[in-house]
């Protein structure tokens, strides 16, 4: 097996993992501040990539790499949770997740913003045609127009963009596992006097908050903010940030199944159609070329 066909294979199953993602925060947010949700788990997230930095006895990040690791920091651990979680009080799941499939476009921009990766002309038609049928759906879905919370979706796609494009370059050095772990753990010393001056007094209310919406939490705390990211670093790592983020196409209609398993929101005919479509643009994009 190749590597771009492993590294898509890996890709693929982060995608799995985050496709979940906005229903198990939209269950997390019916109880829960969204600021809590965002900046919580990161918390969660990091104590655990702390526990794995140890147990693997790993060595400190080089300090050239530090700039980078703030970029998928602030990325991926503080701003594309705190944005969506806000935009989960009133979007449905359903809805933000189609907002978020034009994050493989995005992320092969930063990637070919920063000269980590050439795309060829066939692969930019391609990621435009796919990012244009997945806002396209959006627009459908919500008759034509969009809202504050739509607007808060993209801005955290841009985030996560510029994060999974950082991490991804930086895992052919140092792994996705020491990646997403050492963002998590710089992003710690800033996300824990927010948690800790939020829930000041709050705990006994929160403990009662009802199992759904801590299910919610752990979730995304776990493996939206942690072991999705082993999957994908490592896939990026692999198969190029480029071509691997194309997989992301994907992600909103997985994310409409999970939605309606999770959380009872309806299927509808037009969704497979648009999946249809999607799936086969990402299958003809993984054909163009791509120069490192």
């Amino acid at each position: 097996m190749s590597d771009e066909t492993r590294g898509m294979l890996l890709g693929l199953a982060g995608v799995a993992v985050f496709s979940l993602t906005l229903p198990f925060t939209r269950m997390a947010v019916a109880a829960f501040e969204p600021s809590f949700v965002a900046l919580g788990r990161a918390l969660v997230a990091a104590a655990l990539a702390g526990l794995w930095l140890l147990w693997k006895r790993a060595p400190l990040p080089p300090r050239a790499a530090l700039p980078r690791l703030a970029m998928v920091s602030l990325g991926c651990v503080i701003g594309f949770p705190w944005l969506t979680s806000i935009a989960m009080r009133t979007l449905p799941a359903s809805h933000g997740a189609v907002l978020v499939g034009v994050l493989p476009l995005a992320t092969a921009m930063f990637s070919a913003l920063r000269g980590y990766e050439k795309p060829s002309l066939g692969f930019w038609l391609m990621a435009l045609l796919g990012s244009s049928l997945v806002a396209g759906f959006a627009l459908f879905q919500s008759g034509g127009s969009l809202h504050l919370a739509d607007l808060a979706v993209f801005a955290a796609v841009l985030l996560a963009a510029m994060g999974y494009a950082e991490g991804g370059q930086l895992s052919k050095s140092m792994g996705g596992q020491q990646v997403i772990s050492w963002a998590l753990v710089l992003a710690a010393p800033l996300v824990l006097p927010v948690v800790l001056w939020q829930t000041w007094g709050e705990w006994p209310a929160m403990l009662h908050a009802g199992a759904r919406a801590w299910a919610g939490f752990a979730y995304v705390s776990v493996f939206s903010m942690f072991i999705g990211f082993f999957f994908w670093y490592r896939g990026m790592a692999l198969g190029g940030v480029a071509r691997v983020g194309q997989v992301q196409l994907v992600q909103p209609f997985l994310s409409i199944v999970g939605a309606a398993v999770v959380l009872g929101e309806s299927i509808e005919f037009s969704n497979i159609l648009f999946a249809l479509a999607v799936i086969s643009v990402v299958a003809m994009g993984r054909k163009m070329q791509i120069r490192s």
